[in-house]
């Protein structure tokens, strides 16, 4: 007896027992999303491993030929142990300069580098917290309080002139320069690689990731830099693939002063000051501002 109804040709059997069923089709898109919920924790969680590179002292720090190196042991309002040097030039009362590092970055161990750099110009190298031999962990809100400190307590020295203060970010510095150009009464600002917001530069690289939601350090220089007066100095790599041209030209673009761009072609992120044109664009702005 023939069986009743239709089968299916093998070709078509095997092609069918492929296809998921409805409950598989489920248990997938309940796993994709509990992964990605559980990839969005986890940059919730460890941001500050993912945004703060500390790096310990590089050596000892020293100074140019002829110059004096003070080394510098400050305590934060909260009692926070931060460490650094104030390098200077002969003959004081001298202007000054206070520098804050990129988000890997040692800086005392350039210290030998700053007459090059910034010429006859006091300079404050100070580490992050949990940087160099500064005690703590470093996040946005406290570090851009130490850096205002830290500026109150340079303007106030005898050896330092406190009218004549200029202020120099790289990197994630720039997020803390700007933030104290707005609070304090700086002469001028220098800007290497500068972002708009720290969380702007975080979207384009994780596009996937709510980045606006999860981010607590968000650095946003666009927001406040209309508020900001004195004069900049954008310094620019155009090969610059992290922080990319367009989010500095847009903090340019928003500053409340005078910007100056000095774009250096070829030039990425780490060795944008490498070219001669990097300190002779710093040096002129400084001689103008100061």
């Amino acid at each position: 007896m023939r069986a009743r109804g239709r089968c299916l040709p093998d070709g078509k059997l095997r092609a069918a027992a492929l296809i998921p069923g409805v409950a598989t089709l489920k248990f997938l898109a309940a796993a994709a999303v509990v992964g990605y919920l559980v990839i969005a924790l986890l940059v919730w969680v460890m941001q500050e491993r993912l945004l703060f590179y500390p790096r310990p002292l590089g050596g000892p720090a020293t100074a140019p030929k002829g110059w004096a190196l003070e080394e510098v042991k400050f305590a934060a309002r909260d009692g926070t142990a931060l460490a650094g040097v104030l390098v200077k030039p002969p003959g004081a009362p001298a202007p000054l300069v206070i520098y804050y590092g990129g988000n890997a970055e040692e800086p005392t161990g350039d210290a030998n580098e700053v007459a090059r750099r910034y010429g006859e110009r006091a300079v404050l190298l100070m580490n992050y917290r949990g940087y160099g031999a500064s005690d703590g962990k470093p996040g946005e809100r406290v570090i851009v309080g130490d850096a205002l400190e830290l500026f109150d307590w340079a303007a106030k020295r005898a050896d330092v002139d406190g009218a004549r203060i200029a202020l120099h970010g790289r990197s994630l510095g720039t997020g803390v320069a700007v933030q104290v150009a707005v609070e304090r009464p700086a002469r001028c600002v220098v800007l290497t690689s500068p972002f708009d917001s720290a969380r702007d530069v975080a979207k384009k690289i994780y596009p996937w990731l709510p980045v606006g939601l999860l981010m607590r350090h968000p650095f946003d220089s666009h927001a406040i830099a209309p508020r900001v007066k004195v004069p900049a100095l954008f310094l620019i790599g155009d090969a610059d693939t992290l922080i990319r041209p367009a989010h500095s030209e847009a903090l340019a673009n928003a500053w409340g002063g005078k910007a100056e761009r000095v774009v250096l072609r070829g030039f990425g992120h780490n060795d944008l000051d490498m070219p001669p044109a990097y300190d002779a664009a710093v040096r002129d702005f400084l001689v103008r501002c100061h």
